[in-house]
């Protein structure tokens, strides 16, 4: 019986830019504060761990301090904000959609395992039109843990009905990194994502600067995998 393939996608900043959307949901609720706006071209050290996440440096970049409480109080107002403008800003990065019916057909398994909330996670690949695309759509609440604990990558690849052996992950970051190296995963990273140290400088098994590269770097280190 032939192995499920499983390919499993982070997704901002690997599958789609959003940082034009996550920053102005941030910037809003700072506004609310009196604090000034955070420039997008700040993202690449801010994103990449979830919105609570992405508050907390906001404020330490503007050198406020934040309690738990407050903490969860801007965080309902930035969620409210960001479902409701998910996709005014936000896009599939080149060669996603060709890269991802080309996997498919060849027999990979496609999922997304990132540390956005499981329902803007759907919301966004919706209103993106690639959620179909997917067999499965893990958030970081699905498994009541966030990467780069490895269980949402693990569960993920077991919701596909694959295994680790024939899985490899896909992401843009060091959480990324770390959650595969946790789950004894291959992973590829994508160069173009929000990190403010270069993947190439993180470890990974293959660094791709474009998605038109992803189909040739997955089935190179299958062979590895079996």
């Amino acid at each position: 019986m032939r192995e499920v393939r499983t390919l499993v996608l982070d997704l901002d900043g690997t599958l789609a830019e959003t940082a034009g959307d996550l920053i102005g949901a941030l910037n809003v609720v700072m506004a609310h504060e009196g604090l000034e706006p955070v420039p997008v071209a700040a993202a690449r050290s801010l994103l990449g761990a979830g919105g609570r996440a992405l508050i907390q440096r906001g404020y330490a970049r503007a050198g406020r301090e934040l309690s738990q409480h407050k903490l969860d109080a801007l965080f309902v107002d930035f969620l409210a904000y960001y479902n409701a403008h998910i996709a005014d800003n936000s896009w599939l990065f080149p060669g996603v959609e060709a890269c991802l019916d080309r996997c498919a057909a060849a027999g990979w398994r496609l999922a997304v395992c990132t540390n956005k909330l499981e329902y803007s996670s759907h919301l966004l690949l919706g209103k993106l039109g690639a959620a179909e695309r997917f067999r499965f759509i893990c958030g970081q609440d699905t498994f009541g843990v966030a990467k780069p604990d490895p269980k949402p990558l693990l569960e993920t690849i077991r919701e596909c009905g694959g295994l680790p052996s024939c899985a490899i992950m896909v992401g843009d970051s060091v959480t990324d990194i770390k959650t595969a190296r946790a789950a004894g995963v291959p992973v590829i990273a994508v160069d173009f994502g929000y990190t403010d140290v270069p993947v190439s400088e993180l470890g990974p098994d293959r660094v791709i600067s474009h998605f038109d590269d992803l189909f040739e770097a997955a089935e190179a280190l299958y062979p590895a995998l079996t």
